[in-house]
């Protein structure tokens, strides 16, 4: 059976259960019996002739099958979507909306600002600005729920467009009035003697430090761990203790002179991409696409 043939609320229980990897969660979510989702996933099989999912204790998983099926439908989704907005809201950028996924350290002070800038040309178009750990922002552009991902990445991803990338290097981060304050450069060993405030390990900071660490044998017992980014710069602030962060993540507060960030020589310290990630293969909107090049265009000049 072509792809064409398959019935839209056939291939819309099928991305609901992939989504939530359960018929009876994904019935909940769609307001229908389970029974009738139970259908609608053994139609598709049967008119495919594949196995979709595979079928465990603690849910249903996506067969190789299935995860090629769900790829084209939620492009597909997303592309019929889009006519229907680009036919019925945006005439010259005059409204539509743009969906970013965003790890925290770009929405304290980066994506606000840019979006911000951004609507002083455009104030038609409006948005949701997410925020989440690093793979889950990359998994919601994966998944077509967000537009567009501003995140730090380690390694390349499958089914991703990566729209514009550029350096992440961590650096040190502290007061003023911190020893290390106004140095040129530090390795992770001159960090040891100072106490420091990390975040949590799901972080790609937290990740590599514990990795550069580990190879080197440094030991570090961090006086504060946290999973909110904003409360280790207020912490560094009022106790005088250093962190870590990307410059980017700081640019005000640096710009300001409220806070240092200094570079870390050890060269697993660079090893992190700032990356701008939209679906591969996507035809994105044009309120999307103007603000991609909006953002890619800046990422440039903070680049230079």
């Amino acid at each position: 059976m072509q792809l064409y043939g398959v019935q839209s609320t056939a291939l819309r229980y099928f991305l609901e259960v992939a989504r939530c990897g359960s018929i009876s969660e994904a019935s909940m979510r769609l307001n229908v019996a389970a029974s009738a989702v139970s259908r609608q996933i053994a139609k598709l099989e049967l008119a495919l002739d594949a196995s979709l999912f595979e079928r465990r204790a603690r849910g249903m998983v996506l067969s190789e099958a299935g995860a090629r099926l769900a790829a084209y439908a939620r492009k597909s989704q997303l592309e019929a979507e889009q006519v229907v907005l680009e036919i019925t809201e945006l005439h010259g950028l005059q409204r539509g909306h743009v969906h970013v996924a965003c790890s925290e350290g770009f929405a304290l002070e980066y994506m606000p600002r840019s979006i911000s800038a951004f609507r002083r040309e455009y104030q038609g178009i409006h948005f949701t600005l997410e925020v989440c750990a690093p793979a889950e922002a990359t998994e919601k552009v994966r998944s077509g729920e967000a537009d567009l991902a501003m995140t730090f990445s380690l390694t390349p991803q499958s089914e991703i467009k990566v729209e514009h990338v550029m350096s992440g290097a961590i650096f040190a981060v502290v007061a003023n009035s911190h020893p290390l304050a106004g140095r040129e450069a530090v390795s992770l060993a001159e960090l040891q003697p100072w106490p420091i405030a990390l975040p949590k390990a799901d972080t790609t900071i937290r990740q590599l430090f514990d990795i550069c660490c580990g190879v080197q044998g440094l030991l570090f017992d961090p006086v504060l761990t946290t999973n909110y980014v904003a409360a280790l710069y207020s912490f560094v602030r009022e106790e005088g203790v250093i962190s870590l962060a990307s410059e980017m993540t700081l640019q005000k507060q640096v710009a300001d002179k409220v806070l240092q960030c200094v570079p870390i020589l050890d060269e697993g310290m660079q090893a992190r991409r700032i990356e701008l990630q939209s679906m591969a293969g996507r035809n994105l909107p044009a309120a999307v696409c103007a603000f991609r090049d909006f953002l890619i265009a800046d990422l440039a000049k903070a680049k230079r």
